[in-house]
C-alpha cells in the first residue's frame, strides 16, 4: 500500500546554499529512497520554483508569503501569520494524508479545528524565541531590534501554544530538553538533520589557511567574521579565508584592514568545498546556542582541525571531535598550536565513531516514516 505524505516547507529547500536548507532538500531524497509519495508545498519569497525537485515529489506547490504590513498580526508571530494560505488549507482537505510542518514557521493548521483528527508532526528547526532574542542582542539596526524582541515575545507564548498539539522532532537535543522543560512538550524526540555526507573525507596532513565559512549576510555570521580579525587574527601571521554569501561593504572594509585576511564573496558550491577540505583550520565560533550548525557538521565530515566556541556544540554530543576555545585569547592560543599540526588517522577514526552511525539518512529516514505512519 502506497504512503502518501504532505510536506509543508517554509521556504523552497533547492538549491542547497547554506545550511537551514540542508535537512529540508535531503530528508526529501532520503523519503523519496524509502517510496515514501510527497505532496510537497513550498512557501516563496525570494527563492525560485525549482523543477529539481519534481524527481522526488508527486507533487510540487508553491504560494506566496505575505509579506510586509500583509504578514503581520498581532497575536502570531510574523514568521507564521505570513505563511498561512486559504488554497493550501482547502488543499490538504481533499484526503487525510498526513503532514510533516517544516519549522514553527508553518504551524498555522495546528489552531485550525478542521485539522483536529490529522496525523501532523512538526520538525523543529530551532527554538525560535531563543534565536530571535539571540538576534535581537547581536543586531545594531533600532528598527531591527524591536522587531526581533517583539517576535521572540510572541513567539515564545505561541511555542508554548503549540507543544502539545503535534509530535515534535528537534534537530538538537539541546531543542528537545528545552521543550520539555519550559513548555511541557509530551511528545518530542530528537531526530538528526539529513545530510549529503555518507564518508568522512577529512583529509590527513597540513592545510595552508584557516577558514570561517557562513551565510555572511546573517548578522551573527558577520559578527563572527569581524570578530576573528578583530580579536583573534589582529595580531597573527597566519593567514584567515573568509568565505560566504553577500558580504556586507563594511565586512569588506574590516577584512581589507587585515593584510593576512582573505574575503571570499559567493563561491559557488563546489569552491567552498574545497576549501573546507583545503584550510588547516576551521573555525567556527556561534553567538546562538538552538539548532545545530550545518556548517559544523560540514567541517567535521570534510575539513581538518575544526576550533569553535561553547555555543557551536553545546549538547551536540560532538564536543569530543572539536578543539574549544573559552575566548579571544584562547581562540589565538589554540590557532598558532594547530596550525602546524597534522591532522592525524587517529581523528578520522573517531570522527567516523562520532558521526555516521548518527548521521545516516537511511536509518534517520526509517524512523521519521514509522514515527508518520
Amino acid at each position: 500500500m502506497e504512503k502518501h505524505l504532505h510536506i509543508i516547507s517554509f521556504d523552497v529547500p533547492y538549491p542547497v546554499e547554506h545550511g537551514g536548507y540542508f535537512d529540508l532538500f535531503y530528508k526529501l531524497i532520503a523519503l523519496y529512497q524509502q517510496g515514501i509519495r510527497i505532496h510537497l508545498h513550498c512557501f516563496e519569497n525570494k527563492r525560485e520554483q525549482q523543477p529539481e525537485l519534481e524527481q522526488y515529489c508527486v507533487e510540487v506547490r508553491y504560494y506566496p508569503r505575505q509579506c510586509g504590513h500583509k504578514g503581520f498580526s498581532h497575536k502570531l508571530p510574523y514568521i507564521v501569520a505570513s505563511r498561512t494560505n486559504a488554497v493550501l488549507e482547502d488543499r490538504l482537505l481533499k484526503d487525510n494524508y498526513p503532514i510533516l510542518l517544516e519549522g514553527v514557521h508553518c504551524t498555522f493548521l495546528l489552531h485550525d479545528e478542521r485539522f483536529n483528527n490529522r496525523k501532523m508532526i512538526l520538525r523543529l528547526h530551532n527554538v525560535e524565541y531563543i534565536y530571535y532574542k539571540q538576534l535581537f542582542h547581536s543586531c545594531h539596526s533600532l528598527f531591527r531590534k524591536i522587531y526581533y524582541l517583539h517576535e521572540s515575545r510572541l513567539l515564545k507564548h505561541y511555542e508554548e501554544t503549540i507543544a502539545n498539539k503535534a509530535l515534535i522532532l528537534a534537530v538538537s537535543e539541546l531543542d528537545t530538553k528545552t521543550y520539555r522543560k519550559e513548555f511541557g512538550a509530551k511528545q518530542v524526540a530528537t531526530l538528526p538533520v539529513f545530510l549529503p555526507f555518507t564518508q568522512i573525507a577529512a583529509p590527513e596532513g597540513v592545510g595552508c589557511f584557516c577558514l570561517y565559512h557562513g551565510n555572511l549576510s546573517v548578522t551573527e555570521n558577520e559578527q563572527a567574521a569581524i570578530w576573528l580579525m578583530k580579536k583573534v587574527f589582529n595580531d597573527l601571521k597566519i593567514p584567515l579565508v573568509i568565505a560566504g554569501k553577500n558580504p556586507s561593504a563594511k565586512l569588506q572594509r574590516v577584512a581589507d584592514k587585515y593584510h593576512n585576511t582573505c574575503l571570499v564573496a559567493d563561491p559557488s558550491e563546489q569552491e567552498m568545498q574545497d576549501m573546507i577540505g583545503k584550510a588547516q583550520i576551521n573555525i567556527l565560533p556561534s553567538f546562538n546556542i538552538t539548532g545545530i550548525k550545518l556548517k559544523l557538521l560540514n567541517a567535521l565530515f570534510n575539513g581538518r582541525h575544526c576550533l569553535v566556541n561553547e555555543a557551536t556544540v553545546q549538547s551536540t554530543g560532538l564536543e569530543s571531535a572539536c578543539h574549544i576555545g573559552t575566548n579571544a585569547n584562547a581562540f589565538k592560543s589554540l590557532v598558532v598550536q594547530l596550525y602546524r599540526q597534522p591532522f592525524a588517522e587517529e581523528e578520522i577514526r573517531l570522527r567516523k565513531t562520532l558521526l555516521l552511525s548518527t548521521f545516516d539518512n537511511k536509518q534517520n529516514a526509517q524512523r521519521l516514516i514509522q514515527w508518520i505512519f
